[in-house]
């Protein structure tokens, strides 16, 4: 099943978001057979990052929840708010 992770920063955390970019592309890294699409949530001029988006395919919600929990940003408490819903993904078809 899809899930799609909805996080938003902390205000004023974009020093913990660069102090943790690394092992957070680290943990993406291992979990690459499950992302379907992710990255980051911008500011309205494109050039700050305020939270990410991540489509992803687990087994069932639990398994989705230990990944985002998992995440070096969520471990480093980067985020203000974390949604997880299930998706599908209809277009584009693969």
């Amino acid at each position: 099943m899809q899930f799609a992770i909805y996080c938003k920063d902390k205000a004023g955390s974009a020093h913990v978001r660069a102090d943790n970019r690394p092992a957070h592309l680290e943990h993406l890294k291992k979990y690459q057979g499950h992302l379907v699409c992710t990255g980051p949530l911008l500011t309205e001029d494109g050039q700050g990052m305020v939270g990410s988006l991540l489509v992803v395919e687990f087994p069932d919600r639990s398994a989705a929840e230990a990944f985002a929990a998992a995440d070096p940003y969520a471990k480093a408490k980067l985020f203000q708010s974390v949604e997880i819903t299930p998706f599908r993904k209809v277009f584009p078809q693969s």
